[in-house]
């Protein structure tokens, strides 16, 4: 294979690989910007594990109730807070919530909360997650944390 030929094939992977990654960043800022908003239940974690660094490992109450070992979708219920729920009668329209086998544990979006250094006193006492959904896919983005009285930290 001549040089020049090694680098267009070099260029055109690279492209390739950009024009995934960007695919991807464009569809979690669509469902950032424009899904319906959810809360997740904290489940409690292992005290030494919640704050690493510049970050809080996250593990969902949801997540402890989905008995699968297979990826896919569970129908969800909102209460008046908007703390979802496995919904145990679901209808054709119910909001569903994807989720994925990692490792035999049932990952719902993602298991770390990332924030700015020395603010994690101020995240210690969340409770629940803070999502957007997409409603077509089930796909959830994590936006941010929120308190035992439902407000924004």
């Amino acid at each position: 294979m001549s040089t020049s030929l090694v680098r267009v094939v070099i260029v055109a992977a690279v492209l390739l690989v950009l024009a995934v990654v960007n695919i991807s960043i464009l569809g979690k800022e669509r469902i950032r910007d424009g899904g319906e908003r959810i809360l997740l239940e904290l489940a409690p974690v292992d005290p030494r594990s919640l704050m690493q660094g510049d970050y809080m490992a996250l593990r969902f109450t949801l997540a402890n109730e989905i008995r699968s070992d297979a990826s896919g979708t569970v129908p969800v219920q909102l209460d008046a807070n908007g703390v979802a729920r496995l919904d145990p009668e679901p209808r054709a329209d119910s909001l569903r919530l994807r989720y994925r086998i990692r490792q035999g544990q049932v990952w719902l979006g993602t298991n770390a909360y990332f924030f700015e250094e020395g603010a994690a006193e101020r995240f210690a006492g969340a409770r629940y997650g803070e999502f957007r959904v997409d409603r077509d896919s089930g796909e959830a983005v994590l936006v941010g944390m929120v308190s035992p009285e439902f407000k924004p930290l």
